[in-house]
């Protein structure tokens, strides 16, 4: 049972690490190319969609590893799961700070109703984005070695 509990938290994580990595450097590369309107449309959509999604899935994430690290507590790798966990709990901070603010405003914008530094608003965005891809990066590498 406690493979399973392993596997199952590697795998979900590292989904969920995937989809960031693809929002990060495919799919936003492709909204910023499009049109002014068409790009800013494309990102509130994402951010609808996606914004709906993932608090459960980085919160999900993180009780996976906490259940792993408290039922694990006793394997050598023990370690490297309380780090993983830590690691993703600063994403869940750093995303309820510092993403999820940008990301309720850009989610309700349209041509009409947008503000003049909507470009700046989400290059913050982008810029935090690019630390928590690498906060969560580094949390799925440490899952992966506990697996070793």
């Amino acid at each position: 049972m406690f493979s399973t509990l392993e596997i199952v938290t590697t795998v979900t994580v590292g989904l969920m690490v995937g989809v960031e990595f693809s929002v990060l450097f495919v799919i936003n590369p492709i909204l910023n190319a499009l049109p002014e309107d068409s790009g800013q449309l494309g990102h509130a959509h994402g951010g609808r969609m996606l914004g709906a999604v993932m608090p459960v899935w980085y919160i999900g994430s993180l009780v996976l590893v906490a259940l792993w690290a408290v039922t694990g507590r006793h394997h050598d790798h023990v370690g490297l799961v309380v780090t993983a966990a830590a690691l993703l709990l600063l994403s869940v901070v750093m995303s309820i700070l510092l993403l999820v603010p940008i990301n309720n405003r850009n989610k309700t914008w349209t041509p009409e109703n947008r503000p003049a530094d909507w470009k700046q608003q989400l290059d913050r965005w982008q810029r935090w984005h690019y630390v928590r891809v690498a906060v969560i990066i580094g949390a799925f590498v440490l899952l992966v070695t506990a697996l070793t």
